[in-house]
């Protein structure tokens, strides 16, 4: 195991925050296997992990290390074997099929890798487009400001062909924000994008979460996106390998190379 890779640094002591942290998604002996017998694989093996409120969290391993298993059976994308995930007090294990899609809905956000727009809407329909699905009304206040923060004022009615890459992705953003999620889950979000624009869009996510108050979960494959989050969590093997607190890419390299990625 990994401990003590980095050392926590000062706190800001006026922030909500760090006085009470709280926990927004935690894995309770969490265990995923797929198939069965001599050909059963153990994505994760009994993984006890909690996720804070209002934090910047990156998932990190080697190729085939669970990371983004985790992801998926955090977000209630997939069944778990065993073991329990909880969303606040929810257990989202116990929850049935319609429950589960409606938590999803209501309290989770996704931005995924592909940007998933649609093509004949523009960018302001797009981003409202799963409240409107599920029959509520965005609050103005709030689409408002988070419009400003993703600075997408000028875009609103622009379609995704006119729009860049970058730009779209924070339409994603956008999107996963707007109903409030209580977890916004990020899978590979920088994937299709540029260096320059990919650092965009992560400073964007960080932003939501220190402007926003908004908690993001991120499976990466890349050191430098990991540095911009709070906290780095170290998978191997389906296990919890390690963590590494206020990140750098270098220290997300040191990390990585201890598990032999």
């Amino acid at each position: 195991m990994l401990v003590g890779m980095t050392t926590q640094t000062s706190t800001d002591a006026a922030s909500p925050r760090w006085d009470a942290p709280r926990t927004a998604v935690r894995a309770v002996g969490l265990s995923k296997v797929y198939g069965s017998g001599d050909t059963a694989v153990h994505a994760l093996d009994t993984v006890d992990i909690a996720f804070e409120a209002e934090r910047f969290t990156a998932i990190m391993g080697p190729s085939g290390s669970g990371k983004s298993t985790l992801m998926h059976c955090l977000a209630g994308l997939d069944a778990v074997t065993d073991g329990q995930v909880l969303l606040g007090d929810t257990d989202l294990t116990g929850l049935g099929d319609t429950a589960l899609t409606r938590t999803r809905r209501d309290r989770l956000g996704f931005v995924f890798q592909s940007f998933n727009l649609l093509p004949t809407l523009d960018a302001e329909a797009n981003m409202l487009l799963p409240l409107k699905l599920a029959g509520r009304q965005a609050d103005q206040e709030w689409f408002d400001e988070v419009v400003d923060v993703l600075d997408l004022r000028a875009r609103l009615s622009h379609r995704p062909a006119e729009l860049s890459g970058g730009q779209q992705q924070r339409v994603a953003v956008g999107r996963a924000l707007l109903n409030r999620p209580d977890v916004v889950f990020a899978d590979e979000p920088t994937g299709n994008l540029d260096t320059r624009v990919g650092s965009e869009v992560l400073s964007f996510l960080r932003m939501s979460v220190r402007e926003l108050g908004r908690t993001v979960v991120m499976v990466t494959h890349d050191p430098s996106a990991a540095a911009y989050a709070d906290r780095v969590v170290l998978l191997a093997d389906g296990r919890l390998a390690g963590e590494i607190t206020e990140p750098t890419a270098d220290t997300v390299i040191d990390g990585l190379r201890q598990l032999g990625a």
